[in-house]
């Protein structure tokens, strides 16, 4: 691969590689859309609390030569998803660059674990890092199999974004506006259904494979279900006129950490939402009608599914409603598995990683 696009960045870069390194100036590397954000506004936010420091994001689907010029004169650099460009930039060594990721723990391969092609360029962008931040010492091979990048690097002090759960929430009023947004019974119990993406197109339409009527005759007294699609799905999902006024629909809520604070069970399937939603203590059910076929065709996982998720796993619609009916969860499965994906809890990852870098400055 020539990675023709990526090198221009390159070249851009060099341009103002000789600028001056302003020692208060730390860059954010982001999409437009600002995806992954999370991790980066309780990065900032500590930060302000050290001192006056002046943040500066740059878009990495907009080029700006400002915005380059910024970049390279930036004291931190920090990255929450992959971007190839970085292999063909290499900073001052007064600058440090942190690749922080936007999801916990280690579930689904990614990366150099399943994309043998990219290992090479992968390696180039390990060079130009400093610090790679997870939250577990535990998965620490799979970071450094996923990025390539040497153990030497990979610091586990826990995701920023998780910090939210910490937080004082007034959980009633969060529930209370919830209901009144979306017309639903402040005494109903909030069942939050994540399912993710597949390849295989027909895999997509959930409500091909769970029964709404039988769903809500059993359980919808109790319970309202709350469907929040991966945005990928939505070009698959047919939501016809008989499903309608049998779930509400979440996929445009705001904020995916609101809406996992003020459920009562989570409903997913091969997402890494389930490590987030772990922490919580509550319900997991694995709706997965096409485990074999996407454990045979997918990416695969870093440890056994079937054993090892927290929670039990329903094939069928029938299971899922009997599981929730009969309130039949392990809940000792699911502190058993957040100890395989994080090492500590507690709402200072953002001041653990800041501390950590302020300490190690060259």
């Amino acid at each position: 691969m020539s990675y023709l696009k990526h090198k221009v960045y390159g070249v851009l870069f060099k341009l103002f590689k000789q600028a001056k390194v302003n020692g208060n100036r730390i860059s954010f590397i982001i999409d437009s859309r600002e995806s992954f954000k999370g991790n980066l506004d309780y990065i900032k936010k500590e930060f302000e609390k050290r001192g006056d420091y002046e943040f500066h994001f740059f878009y990495k689907d907009k080029l700006s030569f400002a915005s380059f010029k910024k970049l390279a004169s930036s004291k931190y650099v920090f990255l929450n998803d992959n971007f190839f460009p970085l292999a063909f930039m290499s900073f001052k060594p007064e600058t440090m660059v942190v690749q922080l990721w936007h999801a916990p723990g280690a579930s689904k391969k990614f990366g150099g674990s399943v994309d043998f092609e990219s290992r090479e360029i992968l390696a180039k962008i390990s060079e130009n890092t400093d610090f790679l931040i997870v939250t577990s010492d535990k998965i620490k091979d799979y970071y450094s199999e996923a990025f390539q990048m040497p153990l030497s690097k990979i610091r586990a002090l826990g995701l920023p974004r998780m910090d939210y759960y910490f937080e004082n929430h007034d959980l009633d009023r969060l529930k209370q506006d919830f209901c009144s947004r979306y017309g639903v019974s402040s005494d109903k119990k909030i069942i939050l259904y994540a399912p993710t993406f597949r390849d295989e197109e027909k895999y997509n339409n959930v409500f091909d494979y769970l029964d709404l009527e039988e769903f809500n005759r059993i359980l919808g007294n109790e319970y309202v279900l709350a469907l929040r699609l991966h945005p990928k799905i939505r070009n698959f999902h047919k939501d016809d006129i008989s499903s309608q006024g049998k779930y509400i629909d979440v996929s445009g809520f705001e904020s995916e950490q609101e809406l996992m604070l003020i459920s009562d069970i989570m409903i997913t399937d091969y997402s890494s939402i389930m490590i987030e939603y772990a922490i919580l203590n509550r319900p997991i059910l694995f709706f997965t009608y096409d485990l074999d076929d996407y454990l045979a065709n997918e990416r695969g996982f870093y440890y056994d599914f079937k054993t090892t998720v927290p929670g039990p796993i329903a094939y069928s619609s029938d299971e899922l409603i009997g599981i929730i009916h009969d309130d039949d969860f392990d809940m000792s499965r699911i502190s058993d598995f957040v100890k395989t994906q994080l090492d500590v809890i507690d709402g200072k990852s953002s001041k653990r990683i800041v501390d950590f870098l302020l300490n190690n400055e060259g």
